[in-house]
């Protein structure tokens, strides 16, 4: 006879287990596959290829492009972000809702339609292109590259740092900010004092999620600028499709080092400021 906490947790595991079997097939095998692969080079295995992207300024700078735009992106997005999240805050709950189904909508717009309407609005004949150069305010501006991609990214990093941040600021309680003005705190003190060490993890966590995303975008860059944006999505893509360049074992260790990037702070955010908010809590 199974006693009934283990029967709990069989059942609890039978259900799991297609999740388990999903998140396997679609990440865990292909993350392998991708390590096996980069360590082949002419059928032989080898760390070649990754000492050719780590001696290569080519690639390096594709990595350093794609770290500015993502760090400059990311901020923008929190930046931005926060006093809309603060104001929506003080609004009632259906506008909060409405307005956090469109941020949902709207940071799920990427990819070849986001590029498109970006073409449409701001490329060389876009719409606002023509608008603010007959007003003369915007002269000589060209979307097709580093400035278009940082243009578009903050779009969509944007509205998905208000889905992030938005839930957060529920710390920040009408009892604490009563109690800081009671104590004479002006709007800034509050801020400086209170509001930002309490929401401090909320945006470190929210920040390196925005930079991850940039990151790992794909699609939107290359409907955008094609090939001439030297950042490390669109050399890993060049490198698999591509027809004169073609090395798809490159491509893979191009893609560990991506991961690798990517991993280092999320397990940051993980072991640092997890514990700090148990502890807090």
């Amino acid at each position: 006879m199974i006693p009934a906490g283990n029967r709990t947790k069989i059942l609890a595991f039978l259900c799991v287990t297609p999740f388990l079997l999903v998140v396997f097939m679609f990440e865990v095998a292909p993350l392998l596959a991708v390590t096996t692969n980069s360590l082949f080079a002419s059928d032989v295995i080898s760390a070649s290829n990754y000492t050719e992207i780590l001696s290569s300024r080519f690639y390096l700078g594709a990595f350093k492009v794609s770290y500015l735009i993502s760090a400059a992106t990311a901020l923008i997005g929190i930046v931005v972000a926060l006093p809309i999240c603060v104001l929506l805050k003080r609004m009632p709950g259906r506008v909060q809702q409405l307005i956090s189904i469109c941020a949902n909508i709207g940071a799920n717009f990427t990819g070849f339609p986001l590029a498109f309407a970006f073409v449409i609005l701001l490329g060389i004949s876009g719409s606002f292109t023509l608008l603010f150069a007959r007003m003369g305010i915007l002269q000589g501006f060209n979307i097709y590259g580093t400035t278009g991609l940082v243009i578009v990214y903050s779009y969509f990093q944007i509205l998905f740092a208000i889905l992030l941040l938005l839930p957060g600021l529920g710390a920040l309680t009408t009892e604490i900010r009563e109690a800081a003005f009671l104590m004479g705190a002006s709007t800034w003190s509050f801020w400086r004092r209170i509001g930002l060490p309490i929401l401090a993890p909320s945006l470190i966590s929210a920040y390196l999620l925005l930079f991850a995303n940039a990151m790992g975008t794909y699609a939107t860059a290359w409907a955008l600028v094609g090939g001439s944006a030297n950042v490390v999505t669109i050399r890993i893509g060049e490198l698999t499709a591509g027809d004169v360049f073609s090395d798809p074992n490159l491509a893979d260790a191009l893609a560990m080092l991506l991961v690798i990037s990517l991993i280092i702070p999320i397990l940051a955010d993980q072991f640092l400021l997890k514990p700090r908010q148990h502890h807090d809590a």
